[in-house]
């Protein structure tokens, strides 16, 4: 039977504007380069006034890890759904409706009168390396009770953003999601996201991991701090202990993807990158689009580094749509 949704995501829903900066203006805002860091709206703000001569120049554009990855499986021939949470304001009327534009429905539990829409400072230096300081605001309580049931026995796959692991709600949320998913035979596909996250919510992470996630999306820094291991090809092998598969990026490199008997190598896009932003979650969702059409692993691999290569040679985290239905002619 096919079902409605190829992935339904679960993840922070953020407004994201995307900043060019120097190496110097990150260390004027105490952002350590290339890792996502939290902050209260208060600290936002003065970040924002700090980099104010920059921002005539931003993007903004719905974002979060796991609706970037909704998107992309949108824009490639499947179809999504975002669970996510906003607020009653300028910023969530903008997040959902910039979402439904790029093709993502959206539970109806969403929105909260009080509180404010999360956002992302997406911040760009020259060397192509993306460093984030994420305000969760109102998606820090997303939480059990933005999930619809009907929408995981719905959708083949689940996605699971990593990045949940940091609010209590949202663990929670995260954890139940893959609970119910197992229990009407969804399969369930957990991204890590971000190595600091994996550093500090490690046990977060494990937790919602434990009822049994069948494929883990994650880089190679991600994987290897996860798994406690040194090098890449062990953290493969641990990762496929309480995991079917797992697909591991490695920058221009390319990425490797298996079980626990056979495992794949995809050759890295050769490109110049001038945005790294979005790049991992570009590649999640090409590869569960591509899976959900009927590729093997090893295609899908391939695809999903197309992809990947394709965003990072541009700005901003999304695929355009002319290049996307050329990408579509890979599969």
């Amino acid at each position: 039977m096919t079902k409605k949704y190829s992935v339904a995501g679960i993840g922070a829903a953020l407004v994201d504007t995307e900043v060019l900066v120097t190496d110097q203006d990150l260390i004027d805002i105490a952002l350590e380069k290339g890792l996502m860091t939290l902050s209260d709206a208060n600290q936002q703000q003065k970040n924002l006034n700090h980099l104010r001569e920059h921002i005539d120049s931003a993007k903004r554009a719905c974002g979060g890890s796991a609706a970037n990855s909704m998107i992309a499986v949108s824009l490639l021939g499947g179809s999504s759904h975002l669970t996510c949470q906003v607020a009653h304001d300028q910023d969530g009327e903008f997040f959902l409706s910039d979402l439904s534009a790029a093709g993502v429905a959206y539970n109806s539990q969403h929105q909260s009168r009080e509180g404010i829409t999360g956002t992302c400072l997406v911040l760009i230096t020259p060397d192509a390396e993306r460093t984030m300081n994420t305000c969760l605001a109102i998606s820090e309580f997303l939480s059990i009770d933005n999930i619809e049931d009907h929408t995981i026995q719905d959708s083949e796959w689940v996605y699971i953003e990593g990045y949940l692991a940091t609010s209590e709600t949202g663990k929670e949320a995260a954890r139940a999601m893959v609970e119910r998913a197992k229990q009407v035979g969804t399969k369930v596909a957990f991204s890590l996201s971000d190595p600091g996250i994996v550093q500090y919510f490690g046990d977060a992470m494990r937790y919602i991991a434990e009822p049994g996630v069948d494929l883990i999306f994650a880089n190679e820094d991600e994987a290897k701090t996860f798994t406690q291991t040194d090098d890449i090809q062990s953290a493969a092998q641990a990762i496929t202990q309480s995991c079917g598969q797992y697909a591991i990026t490695l920058g221009a490199k390319g990425a490797i993807v298996g079980d626990k008997i056979n495992q794949w190598q995809a050759s890295g896009s050769t490109v110049k990158a001038v945005d790294t932003n979005g790049a991992g979650d570009a590649f999640a969702g090409a590869y569960l689009a591509a899976v959900s059409q009927g590729q093997s692993p090893e295609s899908a691999a391939k695809f999903a580094c197309e992809t990947a290569g394709v965003v990072v040679s541009q700005m901003g985290p999304r695929l355009s749509k002319v290049d996307a239905d050329k990408l579509l002619g890979l599969i």
